[in-house]
């Protein structure tokens, strides 16, 4: 076996890894704290994709510049989504699955729109550096690939210094630990639900850029994503912002080994044979849930 083609596919899981993490820590964020399996978070993230694309490709704005401006236009968007769909189903007996039968038609509507919008050809960020790459010695690291994972960083960095280390962050996690508690103290649960779920849609927005610095995407590669992003938080844990780094780290490496030393069609196999036998071992996660 060669050692530089195995490290070389360390080096790219650990890298796509990071990604699916910033793409899932939202999507995990929703599902602890407010009970909501938001379907359409993925949908969200491929928005955020295309909204970068159509800003490079018009005013020749770089995707991570580009960031700065999608990330708060989906945060104002998630907070119109929550008042008019979200707010509503968090009364109904069953939340989960009445949240999972709306945000799933919120995710063909989006779809349909991003075709409307985009047509349904496959895109390719191209930014001035697409083409180059870093050499250190045998391994090379596609200028994209680094940024991608480098604004992955940054953005689960960021999440976790929010709810570890500001005031409606602590508030977040207390509602997710003891919500009845956290209303004695005074502590708003539908405006905290608003923010998490704003917070959740718009770090899946920055996801999806990092995403579609590494791979092509289309108005129905959110389902795809939407696969991964139940595969990283059920092996991270629900809710959990350090499982689901780790886990996301996990995911890619198995998928980055299994793509280099397997046939295409056996990588699903893999990764999800993981998940199966894992979720017998242990069917919680990695850590407990929680913020």
């Amino acid at each position: 076996m060669d050692a530089v083609l195995v490290i070389q596919s360390l080096i790219s899981g650990i890298m796509i890894g990071m990604v699916y993490a910033l793409l899932s820590v939202g999507f995990s964020l929703t599902w602890g704290v407010m009970h909501v399996i938001h379907i359409s978070h993925a949908a969200f993230g491929l928005l955020g994709a295309y909204l970068a694309y159509s800003l490079l490709a018009y005013f020749g704005i770089d995707p991570v510049v580009s960031a700065a401006v999608s990330v708060p236009l989906l945060f104002i968007l998630a907070c119109g989504v929550y008042q008019l769909l979200i707010k509503p189903i968090t009364r109904a007996k069953e939340v989960i699955v009445a949240s999972m039968i709306l945000t799933f038609g919120l995710a063909i509507i989006m779809e349909n729109v991003m075709v409307l919008i985009w047509k349904a050809d496959p895109r390719i960020m191209t930014p001035t550096y697409a083409s180059g790459a870093l050499i250190v010695g045998p391994f090379y690291f596609q200028y994209p690939h680094l940024v991608g994972f480098t604004l992955s960083i940054a953005g689960i960095a960021a999440i976790y210094f929010f709810l570890k280390k500001t005031y409606t962050g602590m508030a977040v996690r207390a509602a997710w630990q003891q919500p009845e508690a956290a209303q004695l103290y005074g502590v708003n649960l539908y405006r905290i639900s608003m923010i998490t779920f704003a917070l959740a849609v718009s770090t899946g927005g920055a996801g999806g850029i990092s995403l579609a610095l590494l791979n092509s995407f289309e108005p129905h590669s959110h389902n795809l994503w939407l696969i991964y992003l139940f595969l990283v938080v059920i092996v991270g844990g629900v809710g959990n912002v350090a499982g689901t780094a780790l886990a996301g780290l996990i995911i890619g490496v198995i998928t980055g080994l299994s793509m280099a030393f397997l046939p295409f069609q056996w990588v699903n196999l893999v990764t999800f044979g993981f998940l199966m036998v894992f979720l017998i071992l242990r069917p919680h996660g990695l850590f407990k849930q929680g913020v």
